[in-house]
């Protein structure tokens, strides 16, 4: 047995760069950090100069790793002092200069490795690190060029496709699937998300394939031993419980409020299980108030999220995330609840392990969809959608205000642009050219897109003028904005959910075209609802003609909108508490079945 009292540091000092790595790494399998990080420094300020900088380099490393990133960058630049050409050292602070805010520094760094090595593993290490934090600056470009130049070097990289598709799609570069390199038209395919794959193709068996494949490369199986079947039977109120990251201002948080509100608490008890961000925004507060648990799950690893779910006793678990970014897949795989139904943040299927159901209704998801999705489908009466019939609206704006001509004919959508495709704008650019006296309000979302977009206008003989670009705005005031448009184009084939749902509260209608997958019928299953059915196409060439129409009679956009402004609110689609006893309906049903 060996002797409490034997001193940390050891007897002979390491000579060589080898023992002092040996040495520190027992130092730190012992637990003892300080140890191994004095035995660097001790060896670094006596040792010959020759291999100084590695040692500076695993002590940079290991101090990162203790989160004393002070000490970490001085060791890292001490590191390039000495070895000016170091290119891990400088990979290594590229990171954390971007934990600290200091993206410029980070971007400079990376950019010279790029100067300096000649590793092709190294080189896009730093391309795929500057085409990631550019993309979050939203330089896009710059993104694009730099993942472009990282799949010439290596096309092997599903992830760097990933992001590349997406770029394009966000800046409307067309078509987003562009070869590059090696990278051919399957690789591109294989490597697109599902949520780049919902706004690029119509195809059900595509989605279904990106969905599954992220799941099988990304999720972990499904647990042999599903934690719900140790647990003790339950009895009582059923147990709701969503599952989310997204429970503040996001589309989910801002749709969901009244659902949460709403349940019978004479059945149902509501649990949230959260990773949201904390705030004070009154958004965020209202959810708070409206849960009777809330479990926080930010700092707690997936198994033992799951384990505080089936410890609470859920009987339904609602994920609200799926595959969309934040989102905590792995936790479903543990099977904490017996029903576990995805809904809302995924539109679409989501091919994870454990989720059994998906909600929907009959409009959104057809039984011919049902092959393609790994769910079944729980279908309520009406619309799927809850929404909230409490939104801030702001002031009205005069059309002068808002940008746009007081006599025209004002098309408007307001959709991210990657929800959209080159035939579609090319279907707008039409239906302007075919209604003279109109414009087109769209969503200003970044310079790359805009000039793409005003130069597919050209092409079409569009006037630039015609199209008007708006910036984003605090939500009541891009509530607002909708009064000022007399007709709402949608997206396709990612329809519009939460800006459907918003446009019809005020009273705007909307042309939509209803394909063959779950989020291209979103809209076509809202305006269904709201009693506007004759406003859903199933072709691009009946949308645009639609569209056309509609735009050369004013008066039929004005009785749509009349209609809307007498009777959307009290139509199905805003019966929140029907939609809520209906979910009810369902979810007891399965849970008292699994009971039994």
């Amino acid at each position: 047995m060996s002797n409490p009292h034997t001193p940390a540091h050891p007897a002979v000092p390491p000579r060589t760069l080898v023992e002092l790595v040996h040495e520190a790494q027992r130092l730190q399998s012992a637990g003892d950090m300080a140890a191994a990080v004095q035995v660097y420094r001790d060896w670094i300020d006596t040792a010959p100069q020759a291999m100084v900088h590695v040692a500076c380099f695993n002590l940079g490393t290991l101090l990162g790793a203790m989160n004393r990133a002070d000490e970490a960058e001085a060791a890292y630049l001490r590191a390039i002092a000495l070895q000016p050409d170091f290119p891990h050292a400088r990979l290594n602070l590229g990171h954390l200069l971007e934990r600290r805010g200091d993206t410029d520094g980070a971007l400079a760094q990376w950019q010279a490795v790029l100067d300096g090595a000649a590793q092709a593993d190294l080189r896009v290490h730093a391309l795929n690190n500057r085409g990631r934090l550019l993309e979050q600056l939203r330089r896009y470009p710059e993104a694009e060029a730099e993942l472009k130049r990282s799949l010439e070097l290596n096309a092997d990289q599903p992830n760097v496709v990933q992001h590349y598709v997406h770029l394009r799609q966000k800046q409307c570069e067309w078509p987003a699937w562009e070869p590059v390199g090696e990278v051919g038209p399957n690789k591109l395919v294989m490597g697109t998300s599902l949520l780049a794959m919902m706004g690029l193709s119509d195809d059900p068996a595509m989605q279904l394939l990106s969905a599954v494949r992220f799941a099988s490369e990304r999720v972990p199986k499904a647990q042999p031993v599903p934690l719900h079947s140790v647990a003790p039977p339950r009895t009582g109120k059923i147990r709701i419980g969503y599952l989310s990251g997204d429970l503040h201002m996001h589309a989910v948080g801002l749709l969901t409020p009244e659902l949460f509100e709403l349940h019978d608490r004479s059945k149902f008890e509501v649990w949230a299980f959260c990773w949201t961000p904390e705030s004070n925004m009154p958004q965020r507060q209202r959810i708070l108030r409206a849960m009777d648990h809330v479990v926080r799950l930010d700092g707690v690893d997936d198994a033992t999220a799951a384990r505080l779910i089936a410890e609470a006793g859920i009987d339904v678990l609602v994920d609200l995330q799926g595959l969309t970014n934040g989102a905590r897949p792995a936790i479903l795989g543990y099977r904490a609840a017996p029903i576990q139904v995805s809904y809302l943040g995924l539109p679409g299927t989501s091919g994870l392990p454990g989720v059994d159901w998906i909600l929907a209704d009959h409009f959104v998801l057809p039984p011919e969809l049902e092959p393609y999705c790994t769910e079944r489908p729980i279908r309520v009466p009406h619309c799927y959608q809850v929404s909230d019939r409490q939104r801030e609206v702001g002031r009205t704006p005069t059309r002068a205000e808002a940008g746009l001509p007081p006599d025209k004919f004002v098309y408007c959508s307001f959709n991210n642009n990657h929800k959209f495709t080159e035939p579609v704008f090319s279907a707008w650019m039409r239906i302007l050219a075919g209604v003279p006296d109109s414009v087109l309000w769209l969503l200003a979302d970044n310079d790359t897109a805009q000039d793409n977009m005003l130069r597919c206008a050209d092409a079409h003989g569009v006037a630039r003028e015609r199209l008007i670009f708006a910036g984003r705005a605090a939500p009541p005031d891009y509530l607002a904005r909708f009064r000022c448009a007399d007709l709402m184009l949608d997206t396709f084939p990612y329809n519009a959910g939460t800006t459907a749902s918003d446009a019809l509260w005020m009273g705007l209608p909307i042309v939509t075209w209803s394909g063959r997958t779950y989020i291209s019928r979103m809209a076509g299953s809202l305006l269904t609802a709201a009693g506007l059915p004759d406003l859903v196409t199933d072709s691009l060439a009946e949308y645009e003609k639609l569209a056309i129409r509609i735009g050369r009679e004013p008066a039929r956009a004005a009785s749509y909108r009349r209609y809307l402004d007498e009777h959307g609110r009290s139509s199905p689609l805003f019966d929140v508490p029907r939609l809520v006893r209906d979910i009810e309906t369902e979810f007891e049903r399965l849970a008292l079945a699994h009971r039994h």
